[in-house]
């Protein structure tokens, strides 16, 4: 059979491994050098198949590429894109269609969460809805660590090591000066429905007292009064409270304390300014000193201090990925697959894509302490091992040395745009 040429994106929120994962595929793809051509990435994601803004990593030199490992961001640009079904909206999929056949293109990966796997599988589908054969492979990533059958994601374990990091450090600091000073530290993290980044900053905890002293939930229905008086509790105990808030908390009623009213690209409610929200709580309930954080931007791109774990898991789903499709895999995602015993393993599976699509993973309520505010032992041994290694790059004149690449650009071959 005629070689077909790859297509590569990276989709949604970037993470600090995600292009581990990008190394991972195009290095393996180019030892099957008889089965396929080219490894086209898509510029800005899916977009750069509509527009036809193909990116030749055959540009790139064998150090370039092997680059990406300790580089964090998107390489070639990702973008918030849905897909509709193609009776909704026909003309995307013609014209991926028409893109895919204009550089034959057989094999599609994307890279990306719960709704870059729903858009993988749609893609995957084309052969049977409009006649076009293509393979394609969803290659797992997402620090919200929701992605249903594998054990967790790339990119949360270095999230999670920086956030548990970064809440020891700023507790050390609270203590410090809480005498005479400050008694409240608020750390907002991501996390829209689940829990996970939050629940992370419990292993800044070593022993019984430590910080975090409250961590908030979206799984556990926020309650002000419990959250108050946990608060006086700690700093009553300790001098100092340490709050890891997720950004998703909520009301029994199921709304967000810090949605804004926006919309993003996929329809998900906007959400931010929860720890302010929560400082001032606590200035008009107790009159306590406070500070807050946001990490935001800062906890997904902190590839100077990553988790090896999660940098090697990246690269090897990425890797996985063009081994499946290579022997005629279709509309699967390679994931991680958690040994048993004490010593951690973890292996590669293949999951369903039709299973994973539009699914998202929760806290497990065993995770969480009886009160709502902790992480339980059954948590941390799950947490603990996703952080382990340090995957620090290199560094120059004092700052960290990342990849940047050429990305030239395919020729156009088609004289129609695409206005997406």
């Amino acid at each position: 059979m005629p070689r077909k040429n790859a297509f590569y994106a990276q989709s949604g929120g970037v993470t600090a491994v995600i292009n581990a994962s990008a190394c991972g595929v195009i290095e393996t793809a180019r030892k099957h050098r008889d089965k396929i051509g080219k490894v086209y990435a898509g510029r800005n994601g899916i977009i750069g198949a509509l527009r036809e803004e193909l990116i030749d990593t055959s540009k790139e030199s064998k150090s370039a590429i092997h680059g990406l490992l300790t580089t964090p961001s998107g390489a070639f640009g990702s973008c918030r894109h849905k897909l509709k079904s193609v009776s909704e909206n026909r003309a995307e999929y013609e014209r991926l269609i028409d893109v895919f056949k204009a550089h034959n293109i057989g094999y599609f990966f994307y890279n990306g969460g719960g709704d870059s796997a729903d858009t993988c599988l749609k893609v995957s589908q084309l052969s049977e809805s409009l006649g076009y054969p293509i393979q394609a492979i969803h290659v797992p990533k997402t620090i919200d660590n929701d992605l249903p059958l594998t054990d967790n994601c790339p990119g949360f374990g270095s999230v999670a090591k920086y956030i548990a990091i970064s809440t020891r450090e700023a507790a050390l600091d609270v203590a410090s000066m809480c005498e005479t000073s400050t008694k409240v530290f608020i750390l907002e993290v991501m996390g829209r429905h689940a829990g996970w980044i939050a629940a992370a900053g419990g292993l800044a905890a070593e022993k019984e007292g430590d910080a975090p002293h409250i961590i908030l939930f979206p799984e556990i229905p926020f309650d002000r009064k419990k959250f108050i008086a946990r608060a006086r509790r700690a700093v009553k105990q300790h001098g100092y409270c340490v709050v890891v808030a997720s950004e998703g908390t909520q009301t029994k009623d199921g709304r967000f304390l810090a949605e804004s009213g926006l919309k993003d690209a996929f329809g998900h409610s906007q959400l931010g300014g929860l720890a302010p929200l929560l400082a001032q709580m606590i200035k008009d309930e107790t009159g306590y000193k406070y500070h807050w954080a946001v990490a935001d931007y800062l906890q997904r791109s902190a590839r100077h201090i990553a988790s090896q774990t999660d940098v090697d898991q990246a690269y090897a789903l990425g890797e996985a990925a063009v081994e499946l499709a290579v022997k005629g895999e279709n509309a699967v995602m390679p994931c991680i697959v958690r040994g048993k015993g004490k010593r951690y393993r973890w292996s590669i599976g293949t999951a369903p894509l039709d299973a994973v699509a539009n699914v998202e993973k929760m806290m497990p309520r065993n995770y969480i302490t009886r009160d709502g505010f902790g992480i339980t032992d059954l948590g941390r041994a799950y947490l603990a091992p996703l952080i382990q290694g340090e995957a620090y790059p290199d560094y120059k004149n004092g700052m960290p040395r990342y990849t940047t690449l050429k990305n030239e650009m395919v020729p156009k071959k088609l004289k129609k745009t695409f206005k997406v």
